[in-house]
């Protein structure tokens, strides 16, 4: 009976150990939104220097500051107007969570 136990622990740990080995690719192609950047197989945010804003493409939200915070939304605020998101410039970002270092974008991209 143990030599069974011991046996079916050593198969069972075996196989748990090969699921754990095997390599998961990301690819967000079908979440990019219309009026991404055309190219890219995938991209965690868009940054938008024109208006100093990201997009989160996983969750689809834009990522801006207002009243001394970063907020998530699905829509831009009206303060950014009818901005036109298919012509206006945007850098694929691939960072954690970019607004942290909001200061090395905004100097490297503007």
């Amino acid at each position: 009976m143990k030599k069974v136990l011991l046996i079916s622990a050593m198969i069972l740990s075996a196989f748990s150990y090969q699921a754990k080995s095997q390599v998961s690719l990301g690819v967000n192609i079908g979440q990019q939104p219309e009026w991404g950047p055309v190219g890219y197989d995938y991209a965690n945010y868009y940054y938008l220097p024109d208006l100093g804003v990201y997009y989160d493409v996983p969750r689809g939200l834009f990522v801006y500051f207002d009243f001394g915070r970063w907020n998530f939304a699905a829509v831009l605020p009206g303060r950014f107007g009818h901005f036109d998101l298919f012509h206006c410039y945007k850098v694929v970002v691939n960072d954690r969570n970019p607004w942290l270092r909001n200061d090395y974008y905004r100097n490297y991209y503007d």
